[in-house]
């Protein structure tokens, strides 16, 4: 087994060990106070354009945020249940965003240019979630970078910028990293 799968599937254990009470409670809510599913599910496109379907507590009621679903959002938790998408195998801790189909079609990432970028499994964090925006060209541009030098040790900071990013909020973090720049 590579040692990024056996990574993910440690690291995914110690996170869903560390998060049961949180796990557990989030659960509990929505099934107490919100008339939906605890769990969304929506089709992904992971390595080699295989479909997936990745998994996220629900927090959104008509297309709207809960209340509770705002603070899991701002916090990440509603990505929480991915962890058990990275033990599945169809996920990787660190790797480019998941897109769902209507984003490829969206944002033209469907010809030769971009096949790299399914050369890798997506990962719940990666370098277009902490360096890039919303534009297709910097995402792009973070993607590519990430599937060209994967290795154990760019995820261990990835993930430590993306735990940082959690607990004090991207534009801090993303201040520290690029200290002359303008960064919103």
């Amino acid at each position: 087994m590579h040692m990024k799968r056996i990574f993910d599937i440690l690291f995914s254990l110690i996170a869903l060990i560390t998060f049961f009470i949180p796990v557990i409670s989030i659960i509990l809510i929505i099934r107490t106070f919100y008339n939906h599913p605890v769990i969304f599910y929506q089709q992904r496109i992971g390595i080699n354009k295989t479909d997936f379907r990745i998994y996220k507590f629900q927090t959104l009621v008509n297309d709207k945020p809960t209340k509770l679903g705002r603070i899991l959002r701002k916090a990440g938790l509603d990505e929480l249940p991915q962890f058990i998408n990275v033990l599945k195998g169809d996920m990787s801790i660190v790797g480019p965003r998941a897109l769902t189909n209507y984003d490829i079609e969206r944002l033209n990432w469907n010809s030769n240019y971009y096949s790299i970028r399914w050369e890798s499994k997506p990962g719940i964090t990666g370098f277009a979630q902490i360096f890039g925006g919303q534009h297709r060209k910097t995402s792009w541009f973070w993607d590519k970078k990430y599937v060209q030098t994967n290795n154990l040790r760019i995820d261990f900071l990835v993930i430590a910028l993306s735990f940082l990013i959690n607990v004090f909020g991207k534009t801090k973090v993303r201040r520290i990293i690029w200290p002359d720049k303008h960064l919103n």
